[in-house]
């Protein structure tokens, strides 16, 4: 297959080739004409390892292994993909063997699995990364336009203790929202935790006495990263409530500009530090909620530059300026945490570039 293209655009494999889009799914033309939008997600055909048996919406998925799939014929002849939004209740189905794997544990239950025979605690490479965002600092009333206040956020966190009670000391602290897996990603050092420091800065900033920043959200599914973020804004003197939303929600109003204030986000899609730059970084990004000219032209020139070194060098730019201008306060790079029973006895988990997933098809399971 052959694209011919009207103009440069280094990113088209990433957009076609990843799962930084959903652009490069394949699915049979004339089926999907046949049955409509409705009657393909009631019974989807595509052309992976594995084909569709039976959905429960919001509780499981049933999927058999497909004998004629082009790389090889899967291990495993049946899965079952079941929701349990419950972090403890995902790591107890591990412990019994009711499940064989559990995906994106927290800190505390996979330190609970970490001593049961047979069990393994498995970190993921993909490219996902928390921080919180600073929605108002384009906002001249707001408090948060100043940056003195932006950086007294970063001076409050201990990134590094947020890892090991989160992470199990997996996953490293962040100084961009580019996760570092990926390519063009600038490798920069986390702003080191420093309380007095983050006091200092709100006492010049006008607040001695410290600052009432409301309530402060977090994407659900990790608590306790987003204690551990409240505890630390808290410490410092920036006082904030933790608000509790659904996934669906939160998600729906991040996008539609909803969310103010504080609020902890997390990306885990894969691509490249341009997509990132595309998406959260650039003023008219999905989920941008304000830009920089200078930044808007750098990434309109980097989206054109066939020359590797030229574009790097501009998207390494753009990741500086965040961070001169304390746009965001990175967090760290996630590693979910996945538990793997003692059935498995291949798990694939790392074995996809940047995915959180496993290679379904080369799992291997006794018996």
């Amino acid at each position: 297959m052959r694209f011919h293209l009207k103009a440069p655009w280094p990113d088209f494999m990433t957009f076609y080739g990843t799962t930084a889009t959903a652009a490069g799914i394949v699915v049979p033309k004339k089926y999907l004409t046949e049955v409509g939008d409705d009657g393909f997600k009631k019974h989807p055909v595509g052309a992976g390892p594995y084909k569709f048996v039976a959905n429960k919406p919001g509780i499981e998925v049933e999927l058999e292994a497909y004998p004629g799939y082009w790389r090889r014929v899967p291990n495993v002849k049946t899965l079952v993909m079941r929701s349990v939004p419950d972090a403890t209740t995902r790591a107890l189905m591990v412990k019994t063997g009711e499940a064989d794997m559990a995906y994106a544990l927290d800190g505390v239950d996979a330190e609970g699995l970490r001593g049961d025979p047979g069990v393994q605690i498995v970190a993921t490479k993909h490219a996902s990364i928390f921080w919180i965002e600073f929605t108002e600092q384009w906002d001249p009333k707001s408090p948060w336009h100043d940056q003195r206040l932006r950086l007294a956020v970063n001076y409050a966190l201990d990134r590094q203790r947020i890892n090991e009670a989160a992470c199990l000391g997996f996953c490293p602290p962040a100084g961009v929202i580019v996760p570092r897996v990926m390519d063009f990603a600038l490798q920069a050092e986390p702003v080191q935790y420093d309380l007095p420091k983050a006091k200092q800065l709100l006492a010049e900033a006008g607040y001695p006495n410290g600052l009432d920043a409301g309530e402060f959200t977090a994407n659900p599914g990790f608590p306790t990263v987003a204690d551990a973020l409240v505890n630390d804004l808290n410490a410092a003197g920036i006082r904030v409530r933790q608000r509790q939303m659904e996934r669906a929600a939160f998600y729906a109003d991040w996008g539609a500009k909803k969310l103010r204030g504080l609020f902890m986000v997390g990306a885990g899609n894969s691509g490249n530090a341009a997509t990132r730059v595309e998406a959260f970084i650039q003023s008219k990004g999905a989920y941008a909620y304000g830009g920089y000219p200078d930044i808007d032209e750098l990434f309109q020139q980097q989206a054109g530059e066939r020359d590797r070194a030229k574009r790097e060098a501009l998207l390494y730019r753009i990741q500086r300026l965040t961070i001169d201008r304390v746009m965001y306060a990175p967090v760290m790079d996630l590693r979910a945490l996945m538990g793997v029973g003692p059935r498995i006895t291949k798990h694939t988990i790392t074995d996809v570039w940047m995915s959180p997933f496993p290679s379904y098809e080369d799992i291997e399971i006794k018996g």
